[in-house]
């Protein structure tokens, strides 16, 4: 299939490695020396009329081919490039040139239609010598050839031998014929493959033989003066004399689909996988460095590394630069290599600047040597409708894709931050996880929300995917809600979607999940699928309120709901064991809190008459008082026998904490808990549902400061019987274990001190000689701090009366 001239080979085919500066330099020179009528690369053909995309100012590496099934988006495959891919250097000359480009790989077509085995177009892509995956079974290329030359590291010789070719202190290429490294390669290729068979990806045989036809349909078109850039493994299989009806005969009777192909941002992590991608690279950031630097690659690599350090606040001079530069080649030198690799720059960044540690090396690894850097594409590049809607939306709320992960602090409030949590709650919703919510740090109100946002090249796919739904992203939400509305079978599943619904602004898709929430909560009667369905839709009902969504109707159901739990929770608790407890303590402190919340949206605060007079409005009335029914539930709860110890201590506990409790009603509970008569197992269940750490995580404090309480538990647990004291253990161990350190060990100096008494009535006054103890109430000290404590917990006029009242 070729010939030869003076120049050179024809066709000249150029053996390349994927994402190899070596490779990359090689091929500009090969081509600049060639300078051929057209260039063949290895990709989808489908991509052709893509190419003059390349050529724009909005076109900036490291950009991705993506080809997707029409009907099925998400069989997608990518073909990455970088600034220093061998094909992206081809294509970019071919375009400054007006050389007409041609991809000649297996049609993505073909690809996608073939079942998915994960060799997928991604995979296959380590034809050009990169370490296999688990689906490839060929020989690693690079391995061989890098133990028959002595090395035991393959990775390490292909950087002496190729990748810092060219990279000679003064810059100069060390090669006088740049087509030689192509033919010594191509050669070494032909003994592996003589040596080893052809036999590697099952698919190769096919790609290959569709290489040919289109390479045999290029020289028809433009001749013989034609340049290939493909991975090196192939080289030889191109070569080869073969008719084309037998490579036609291997190519009939393939699948096909209908896909479609654009141009997608990539990223250098991205590159650096080797999972999924079997052509990845450890060091994107370096070999970038290497193909862009115009000379002494070293020095600018400190230099590189010395900035970031000194961000980070190291104390990093150029004396610095230049003994790790000094160390790193002297490292060269003694271990035989060419030019200093990352091993040797590593070890003296490790030495000189980093003191002996590891840090600055990690630090440097994550910045420089793989690098977070997102590529850009052209606006008018093929896109369904709704990454269009989704690329608008971007640009209004000033939203930019990024590939390094970052903090989103948004207030809602405010319209602009309001419209980027909309967009990011819809992209949730249809399976786009652009942003993560994220626990924000110095606020707990319901208008501050944090997103943890990265941009993945695998969300073109999930946006393509989505776009089935709709052309923008509101309709798109829409749609997908309403499906899911319908198509739910699960009471939390359709509560949980009314959730997004509210979080993402749907109004029009709420009234479709308001009907299936309550024919789902009609033919329920587990109480436990109600009691895990009630705190969403509280959730739900105060987000609604903040963003200015009508919730009324979803206060409603919220509201019925509750009520279904308490008449139902009492009869759900006998017999249970001591999982099905365990599972019921979580949907009891759930329900707990869902009811206070709702109880607050109910009876919001009212303003204040006036000054003088002090009069607020009466809140509207309730035909049902929310806490007080519940009140009654814990308390039914609490003094039921046959219910199991650690529930009957959780709702004692809430009692308290709700101030629900007479005086003496704690311990008048826990001594009957306690009692002689009670099996020591259900006690110990008991002490652990009312004095373990719920979400206030007080539980050990509560025991530090009622000394009755304390008492009752040291005599019960000094009273316990040696053979049932090993049984309770556990128990307790994973109670008590949980309190903070310093609480442990004042209860320890309480117990060791002994308990004042045992008898319910007033607490007794503290020991004064007990840290953090008073002698009792100072009502006129504990009213000076309540101007001061308004302000902090940013309640108004009727909150700070509420607590003038308590105080007095």
């Amino acid at each position: 299939m070729s010939g030869r001239t003076a120049d050179g080979p024809r066709p000249a085919l150029l053996g390349v490695r994927h994402h190899g500066p070596g490779s990359a330099r090689a091929v500009r020179a090969a081509l600049e020396r060639c300078a051929p009528a057209a260039v063949l690369i290895e990709g989808p053909p489908e991509a052709d009329a893509l190419v003059p995309l390349a050529a724009r100012d909005g076109m900036r590496p490291p950009v991705a081919l993506l080809a997707h099934v029409q009907d099925d988006p998400g069989r997608a495959a990518f073909w990455p490039l970088a600034e220093f891919s061998p094909e992206w250097v081809a294509l970019r000359w071919a375009l400054r040139h007006d050389v007409p480009v041609r991809f000649i790989d297996l049609p993505a077509a073909h690809t996608l239609a073939m079942p998915q085995d994960d060799g997928s177009t991604d995979t296959d892509r380590a034809t050009d010598g990169a370490a296999p995956d688990a689906t490839d079974v060929r020989i690693d290329p690079i391995r061989a050839l890098a133990g028959t030359a002595g090395y035991d590291d393959p990775e390490r010789w292909w950087e002496d031998v190729i990748e810092h070719r060219g990279t000679a202190p003064d810059g100069a290429h060390p090669d006088a014929d740049p087509l030689a490294p192509f033919a010594a390669l191509a050669e070494a290729m032909a003994a592996l493959r003589e040596a080893y068979g052809d036999g590697g990806h099952h698919r190769d045989p096919l790609r290959e033989a569709h290489m040919r036809l289109r390479l045999r349909a290029a020289r028809k078109e433009f001749g013989d003066d034609l340049a290939v850039v493909c991975g090196a493994w192939h080289v030889p299989a191109l070569a080869r004399r073969t008719t084309v009806a037998a490579d036609r005969q291997l190519l009939k009777g393939l699948p096909k689909a209908k896909v479609a192909t654009t141009w997608v941002p990539w990223t250098h992590r991205r590159l650096s996988r080797h999972s999924g991608y079997g052509a990845g690279i450890a060091s994107p950031g370096w070999y970038g460095h290497l193909f862009s630097a115009p000379d002494r690659p070293v020095e600018r690599w400190l230099t590189k590394v010395a900035g970031v350090l000194r961000e980070e606040d190291y104390a990093v001079s150029s004396a610095h630069v230049i003994e790790a530069v000094r160390l790193a080649e002297g490292l060269a030198t003694v271990r035989g290599r060419p030019l200093a690799g990352l091993t040797e720059l590593d070890d003296a960044i490790r030495a000189v600047m980093g003191d002996g540690t590891d840090a600055p090396s990690s630090l440097i690894h994550d910045r420089l040597v793989v690098g977070e850097v997102l590529g850009e594409v052209p606006d008018d590049a093929p896109a369904v409708p709704l990454q269009r809607d989704l690329t608008r939306s971007q640009r209004t709320l000033r939203l930019k894709p990024e590939a390094l992960e970052r903090e989103l602090q948004l207030d809602l409030r405010k319209d602009t931050d309001a419209g980027r949590s909309r967009l990011l709650h819809r992209l949730r919703l249809l399976g786009i996880p652009w942003g993560e919510p994220a626990r924000s740090r110095g606020s707990t109100g319901t208008f501050r929300e944090t997103w943890q946002l990265r941009w993945e090249p695998e969300l073109a796919v999930r946006v393509a995917e989505a776009g089935v739904w709709g052309t923008t992203v509101h309709t798109a939400a829409t749609a997908k809600a309403t499906t899911e509305a319908t198509a739910a079978t699960s009471l939390a599943e359709v509560t949980a979607l009314a959730e997004h619904c509210l979080l993402a602004a749907l109004p029009d898709a709420l009234p479709v999940v308001m009907r299936a929430l309550a024919d789902r909560a009609a033919l329920d009667t587990d109480v436990g699928h109600l009691a895990r369905a009630l705190p969403a839709l509280v959730r739900s009902v105060r987000y609604g309120d903040v963003r200015g969504t009508d919730a009324t109707a979803l206060r409603d159901v919220a509201t019925g709901l509750a009520e279904r739990v308490f008449v139902g929770l009492p009869p759900a608790c006998p017999g249970l064991d001591a999982d099905g407890a365990a599972e019921l303590r979580g949907h009891l402190d759930a329900t707990h809190r869902a009811v206070a919340l709702l109880a607050q949206e109910d009876n919001p605060p009212q303003p204040p008459a006036g000054p003088r007079t002090g009069q607020r409005t009466a809140p509207p009335a309730r035909p049902a008082d929310l806490r007080a029914r519940w009140a009654d539930v814990l308390r039914t709860l609490s003094e039921r026998d046959t219910v199991p110890g650690l529930i009957r201590g959780r709702a004692t506990r809430l009692l308290l904490d709700e101030g629900a409790l007479a005086d003496g009603g704690a311990e008048r509970l826990m001594g009957l808990a306690l009692s002689p008569g009670t099996p020591p197992a259900d006690a110990a269940g008991w002490i652990e549902g009312f004095a373990g750490d719920g979400d206030s995580g007080d539980g050990g404090m509560l025991l530090v400061h009622d000394t009755r309480l304390l008492a009752l538990l040291d005599g019960w647990l000094t009273g316990v019987p040696d053979g049932a004291f090993t049984d309770v253990l556990p128990l307790l161990r994973r109670t008590f274990a949980a309190y903070d350190t310093g609480v442990r060990r004042t209860l320890g100096e309480l117990a060791r001190r002994g308990p004042t008494t045992t008898t319910p009535g007033p607490a007794p006054a503290a020991d004064t000689d007990t840290p953090g103890f008073g002698p009792g109430l100072d009502r006129d000290r504990a009213a000076a701090v309540l101007p001061t404590l308004r302000l902090l917990l940013g309640h108004g006029q009727r909150g700070f009366d509420d607590l003038t009242e308590v105080a007095s």
